[in-house]
């Protein structure tokens, strides 16, 4: 650790974080380095993308389990064309359990998405607070939609509502000093926890 010009030496009591899922994101950060910036400077999606993963996901259900999708619901089962949707965990999450919320159709605006979407979408986002409350049992829970980029949009070509599980003390030194947040629990377990959550809603316990 390096504090002004002297560099802290590693001891036995110095304790290492591991975080081997975070290794993707980097990966990530790497190629989109040495990949060509299109005119708007976005880094172009991998051959066979459709530049949106949210997108990819939806038209992919036979890799749920790989993308961390915990609830899948059909055009069919939800009522009809476009009113299909996923709860899916954030690959880089603020917190452990943090959700995304989104229809299968991609649609930048909120607006852009008819009422009765609006309604299938808002609908499953009930159903994604149930399986955190249920799955984490939280102090609190942020919901929150970010449409365009200058709201700081991660993906703005495809709206979708992020649920971030809450507890008081979570923001801490490392946030604040290291610009780095811990989280605790593997995208695995996490996903593995909050399906059991909703089997159990689906069986009646709790």
């Amino acid at each position: 650790m390096r504090v002004g010009l002297y560099t802290a030496p590693m001891t036995a009591r110095t304790r290492a974080i591991h975080a081997p899922w975070r290794e993707k994101y980097l990966l990530a950060m790497a190629e989109a380095e040495r990949g060509v910036p299109g005119d708007d400077g976005a880094i172009p999606a991998p051959k066979g993308s459709t530049g949106c993963f949210l997108r990819d996901y939806w038209l992919a259900p036979e890799q749920d389990e790989a993308n961390h999708v915990v609830l899948r619901r059909s055009d069919d089962e939800a009522g009809g064309a476009g009113l299909g949707g996923m709860i899916l965990l954030n690959l880089f999450p603020y917190a452990s359990g943090h959700l995304l919320v989104a229809l299968g159709e991609s649609r930048a605006r909120l607006l852009d998405y008819s009422p009765a979407q609006r309604s299938a979408l808002w609908s499953m986002v009930d159903e994604a607070m149930d399986l955190l409350e249920r799955a984490f049992e939280p102090q609190g829970v942020n919901v929150g939609l970010n449409q365009g980029r200058a709201a700081g949009a991660g993906l703005p070509q495809h709206a979708h509502v992020h649920l971030v599980p809450r507890w008081h003390g979570d923001v801490n030194f490392m946030s604040v000093v290291g610009d780095a947040r811990v989280i605790p629990s593997s995208m695995s377990a996490v996903a593995a926890r909050l399906r059991a959550a909703r089997r159990g809603a689906a069986g009646g316990g709790g």
